[in-house]
Formats: structure tokens, C-alpha cells, sequence
């Protein structure tokens, strides 16, 4: 194996996956999606389905014992509702703290789990889809550039030299994410990105409305919307 791509079954990392095979060839690639406890546990149907669709093995780890303490509100065991809100209207409320939906350090335990999956595959290299509207007024600090550079470095050293973190995304926004998937044909059909656990894309979370932003700025319908009026009206 040449590459492993972070896989949670959402628009960047499908996205990520679709460049590392570009690059790799699936034969060469490897998957790795994890479960944490989140309400959308629908993501990891997705990360399968998009890794079945290039042929890339996937493996899934279950890391919910990690974050048993935390509220967040992305989590099942938390008392509080996923946000109905754009995440400009979220950050005003938190005088800079990260998002309620921010799963502490997520990214950065994430990253350390797949690069001890990578060095035991033999791979050179990690893909994420880490980008620059996630890491926007502080929301996800694990997305930002400095968190990125920070963690290629310590992965880099830790890893006797012989492996890094690439985010080929760190610098684009989410519409620009898209642009690259749709020249590539990403089946975004496959993917999900609501959070907040349903059987449809309730349209109102921070992340619904980012995507389908995303969709709209390159003048087409997110397909999972497609058909569904209700759930584009809903949002505001």
C-alpha cells in the first residue's frame, strides 16, 4: 500500500479518496474510517459504500471509549440537540470557543490512529479532508493550517521519516472541494454529511448547510437532495 485516506464516508474525504486513487491506483490505496459514538452513524454505511465503489479495502475502528466523557453535542450519549444553524450564527454564540459539535481533538487522535494503520501497511502517505471553511472563526481548530502543519511534522519525525499527512484541501473552501470531486466524478450520492443521525439530510445543521452551499456555488443539486424539496425549504 502506497497511501491511507481518512474515510468518513462525507463529501472532502470521498473527495480525498478519488484524488488518492487518481494518484495511487486503488490497488494502492487503503481506507480507514472510524467510529466515535457520533449521532450520524450513517457515515460509516457511507464510507463503505464510496470505498466498494473504487475498490479500496476498508477498515473501521471503533474509538467511542475515547470520548465516553465528553457533551459533545455530536455524540449519542449527549443531552444537547445538533445546532439548526449556520455555523457563523453557532461561532457567535461561543466568544471563540470551537463549535458545539467540535469532538475534542478528534482530528488529531484520528490522524495518530491511522498513521500507526499506515506504518502497518506500508504506507507513505495520509490523506484528509481537512479545509479552510471548517477551520473559519475557530469552529474545528483541528481543520486549520497550523494544526495540519503541526501534525504532518510530528507524524513525519515520529515515524522515523518514512511517512506524511497530506490535506489537499487545507486552503480551498467546501464549493471548491466539490468543483474537484464533480471533474473527477465523485459519486456523491453515495455520501453523507448530515449530522444530525436521521434517514434524510435534515438541511438545517451546520454541515447540511455548508454542503449544499457547496453544491449550489457550482450550479448543481446536491444529489441527495434531489427530489426532496422539504428539506431544501427548510433552511433559512
Amino acid at each position: 500500500m502506497k497511501a491511507l485516506v481518512l474515510c468518513s464516508g462525507g463529501v472532502d474525504s470521498a473527495t480525498c479518496l478519488a484524488l488518492a486513487v487518481q494518484q495511487y491506483t486503488a490497488t494502492e490505496v487503503l481506507a480507514l474510517s472510524v467510529s466515535y459514538g457520533q449521532k450520524h452513524q450513517k457515515e460509516l454505511d457511507a464510507a463503505k459504500a464510496v470505498a466498494d465503489y473504487y475498490g479500496v479495502p476498508l477498515i473501521t475502528l471503533d474509538l467511542a471509549a475515547v470520548f465516553a466523557g465528553s457533551d459533545c453535542s455530536l455524540l449519542q450519549g449527549s443531552a444537547q440537540d445538533i445546532p439548526s444553524e449556520s455555523y457563523d450564527d453557532q461561532l457567535k454564540k461561543t466568544n471563540g470557543a470551537p463549535v458545539s459539535t467540535y469532538v475534542p481533538f478528534r482530528n488529531g487522535l484520528f490522524l495518530s490512529c491511522a498513521a500507526s494503520v499506515a506504518l502497518s501497511h506500508g504506507c507513505e502517505v495520509i490523506y484528509y479532508g481537512a479545509h479552510r471553511d471548517d477551520a473559519a472563526g475557530n469552529a474545528y481548530p483541528d481543520c486549520s493550517e497550523a494544526f495540519n502543519e503541526s501534525m504532518n511534522r510530528a507524524i513525519f519525525l515520529g515515524s522515523g521519516e518514512q511517512l506524511r499527512v497530506v490535506a489537499p484541501f487545507i486552503r480551498s473552501n467546501k464549493a471548491q472541494v466539490v468543483a474537484r470531486g464533480l471533474e473527477l466524478g465523485v459519486p456523491y450520492a453515495l455520501t453523507w454529511s448530515c449530522y444530525a443521525g436521521g434517514d434524510k439530510p435534515c438541511g438545517v445543521c451546520g454541515t447540511c448547510r455548508d454542503r449544499l452551499a457547496a453544491f449550489e456555488q457550482n450550479g448543481v443539486t446536491d444529489p441527495l437532495m434531489k427530489g426532496d424539496p422539504s428539506c431544501a425549504n427548510t433552511r433559512t
